[in-house]
């Protein structure tokens, strides 16, 4: 499967370029995997639609719908079933703009709580590297 992650800044604390570095590598074993760090300064709509193209898009918001680990793997099956890029964007300190949320196929929140922008990031790798573990049948999840 394609995934195209999409953020707005790159992870800047120590502990985030760890987990960052970690979960991308593991996760480049399950999946073809890239990764787009865009300024702040170009978060807007115009350059995030042109950096997503055509890719199935998930919006990572507060107050998105939420998946359970199992719930995040069958989404993924479901999407390689498809055959098209699948684009995860993560927005900055202030989020994404209004019309790429509004464009994006799903929109995915984390949690009711709010995580820091660099953890947010880690949390985001994690859990699509333990919904892949899970679905080749691997105990990680465990």
């Amino acid at each position: 499967m394609k995934i195209h992650i999409v953020t707005i800044g790159s992870p800047k604390l120590t502990y985030a370029k760890l987990g960052w570095d970690e979960y991308l590598k593991r996760l480049q074993h399950y999946h073809s995997v890239r990764v787009t760090h865009i300024a702040d300064r170009l978060n807007n709509a115009k350059h995030i639609e042109s950096v997503a193209g055509k890719s199935y898009r998930v919006a990572l918001v507060i107050g998105g719908s939420q998946f359970t680990s199992p719930g995040l793997a069958d989404f993924l099956d479901k999407r390689s079933m498809e055959a098209s890029e699948v684009c995860f964007l993560i927005g900055g300190p202030d989020g994404l703009p209004d019309d790429i949320i509004n464009s994006a196929q799903i929109t995915w929140g984390f949690s009711k709580l709010t995580f820091p922008h660099d953890l947010a990031m880690v949390i985001l790798l994690e859990a699509l590297y333990r919904a892949s573990t899970i679905n080749d049948g691997l105990p990680y999840h465990h």
